[in-house]
């Protein structure tokens, strides 16, 4: 048996069919193409405004903050915040509790970028959730569930090596 034989086409088409991860995927691609194009006029794409928004509270979080929410490792984090801050989107500044820890704050000209893109956004937002065929509130619900249990479950990877 040769090894193409160990691998039939229907695993394929199963996978294809059936893989969470596949189809969360292709629809995480196609809503951030959305956003992208609709977040374009106020010069952010999605993962800016994501990250914009995340920094607009009362407090500048730390660095390790805006990473758990946005559910990314601190190497991304950092390399995202990088264009932001050469904009002036943004300040980096060193934590006055703890001198090896930073803190972001959203600049006013930040804040005016998610002034600028917050109606274009609810615009896109909108037309995103028109087109669900149920709600797009079970739908929410659903991905936080998920997202939750796998974060706590044995089935989440534990390796910091990723797969190339």
């Amino acid at each position: 048996m040769s090894r193409r034989d160990s691998l039939p086409l229907k695993i394929t088409h199963h996978v294809r069919d059936h893989c969470l991860c596949l189809h969360v995927q292709r629809a995480a691609r196609a809503l951030a193409r959305h956003f992208d194009d609709a977040l374009r006029p106020a010069g952010l794409t999605n993962g800016q405004f994501s990250l914009l928004m995340s920094l607009n509270r009362p407090a500048p979080p730390s660095i390790g903050d805006v990473a758990d929410l946005l559910a990314m490792d601190r190497t991304t984090l950092t390399a995202a915040l990088k264009p932001l801050e050469r904009r002036g989107l943004i300040e980096i500044a060193i934590a006055k509790d703890d001198k090896r820890a930073r803190r972001l704050i959203l600049t006013k000209a930040g804040r005016a970028a998610l002034i600028a893109a917050v109606p274009l956004w609810k615009k896109a937002h909108a037309a995103a959730e028109r087109l669900l065929p149920r709600s797009a509130d079970a739908l929410r619900e659903d991905l936080r569930a998920l997202s939750s249990s796998l974060a706590a479950s044995e089935c989440a990877p534990r390796s910091t090596t990723r797969a190339r």
